[in-house]
């Protein structure tokens, strides 16, 4: 097993962050859509669902990038995060 290169680790850091970064937003969003059910008019419980809905999608797509990224480097990465084998000790 190769371990990943430092451009693919500073990639996949990246990745993590911007899913992250879109996940609070849409978590937002989607609270919002839920209390307007109760209390907002139709009008409003429709832009609240858009929103959320653009939202979602942002984030989704942020999901698949750092899934695909996973999937090509996953040997380099379980490499990389795999405890080094115990040594055999000499007495």
């Amino acid at each position: 097993m190769s371990l990943p290169s430092r451009r693919a680790l500073e990639e996949l850091g990246v990745l993590q962050e911007k899913v992250q970064t879109l996940g609070g937003p849409r978590n937002v969003a989607l609270r919002m859509f839920a209390a307007s059910r109760r209390s907002t008019t139709l009008v409003a419980q429709r832009e609240f669902w858009l929103e959320f809905c653009w939202l979602d999608q942002e984030y989704r797509d942020a999901v698949r990038r750092l899934a695909r990224f996973c999937l090509e480097h996953t040997e380099g990465l379980e490499a990389a995060y795999e405890a080094p084998p115990p040594r055999p000790r000499t007495e």
